[in-house]
């Protein structure tokens, strides 16, 4: 309903509307509740929870020293560790990296029923993750891919079920108590969604007593949050609202059940690409970066990744700037030097 074919004078709004949009609405809405059945049930015990707890208050403190997130990270190395080992001597014929992605983000990492390929993943992070099975296992098609729920990012990373996330997660400082991040792959902000005939202007006093979506887990709710405590956002700004894959958010504007979305500017310009009748407004009003999230000692494929990393932005021909070019050139810039981090800074070096 959503997708990239749709063309002409008709949009997604129009086709929504009378029993067929119902019908494909009930049709999203039975697949977005099978995937919340497939995760798996957690029981907390009152000792996790006041584990949980003082970690928590802990990382609450860290977080108020946190200084640029993106560049807390470990130097590169291509030296196999532990971790490495692992994931290359798996067995029963799995070896496979395993690796948490989006399956809905246009251009990021979505089906294309138009492709021709049995509707295979694609996009700008698509392309980084066959980048790093090729370089770890020797085979870019050795992935097992899992769609990812925005909110099931972390548990997913902590709970093994996955290898690491390459699904446009910023870098943060509530995030790296919890996960160890890659040095940045991408530069963008968090901006405004909203329909072209909308009052809304950007991230102002238009948005007072409007409704907003925002992803549950995502740096823009959590953005909301704190300037909506700190009073930087109008007292009557509606931001209950949330979903728990991005898109949903899309949708809900379509719907008109609520008036704006904030997200990452990157995946706002891509979503203004399916439809039409909404753009941005106003400017990025934050300064974020995407990196790929492992588990926390991890440390091995971290400086891994990081070497893949830089490789990876000087292979001019099959590197960074060429997905850049066929993804995402499109539906942001053609000069990709606004969207391309700066060089990496790391850490420690040992």
């Amino acid at each position: 309903m959503i997708g990239p074919g749709a063309k002409g004078g008709t949009t997604v709004r129009d086709t929504l509307r009378g029993w067929g949009g119902v019908t494909a609405m009930a049709v999203v809405c039975a697949l977005v509740a099978l995937m919340a059945l497939c995760l798996p049930l957690t029981t907390t015990t009152p000792s996790a929870r006041n584990a949980t707890a003082t970690t928590r208050t802990a990382e609450t403190k860290a977080e108020k020293k946190c200084v640029a997130p993106e560049k807390q990270t470990l130097s590169p190395s291509s030296a196999d560790g532990d971790t490495i080992r692992a994931i290359k001597e798996r067995k029963g014929g799995k070896r496979k990296l395993i690796v948490g992605v989006d399956q809905n983000s246009y251009r990021w990492g979505y089906r294309d029923p138009n492709s021709g390929k049995s509707a295979e993943l694609e996009g700008f992070d698509i392309d980084l993750v066959h980048r790093i099975a090729e370089d770890i296992l020797g085979d870019p098609d050795a992935v097992q891919f899992k769609a990812i729920p925005t909110d099931q990012r972390i548990p997913a990373i902590q709970g093994d079920r996955v290898d690491m996330v390459v699904r446009t997660m910023t870098i943060a400082c509530d995030r790296i108590g919890d996960v160890a991040f890659s040095a940045p792959y991408f530069k963008t902000g968090q901006q405004v969604l909203a329909p072209k005939s909308s009052p809304v202007k950007g991230y102002d006093d238009t948005l007072a007593g409007r409704k907003v979506c925002t992803a549950a887990g995502s740096t823009a709710h959590s953005r909301l949050e704190r300037d909506k405590e700190a009073g930087e956002l109008p007292a009557d700004t509606d931001i209950s609202t949330t979903v728990p894959n991005q898109l949903d958010c899309l949708v809900r504007l379509q719907l008109g059940e609520v008036d704006a979305v904030v997200t990452d500017g990157a995946l706002a310009a891509s979503q203004a690409a399916q439809d039409p009748t909404v753009e941005l407004k106003g400017d990025a009003f934050t300064t974020d970066y995407y990196g790929v999230a492992m588990k926390r000692d991890a440390d091995d494929l971290v400086r891994r990744v990081n070497q893949i990393l830089v490789d990876y932005r000087k292979d001019t021909a099959n590197g960074w700037q060429a997905s850049y070019d066929r993804w995402l050139s499109a539906t942001l810039r053609k000069d990709a030097k606004k969207s391309e981090p700066p060089a990496p800074q790391y850490l420690r070096t040992s």
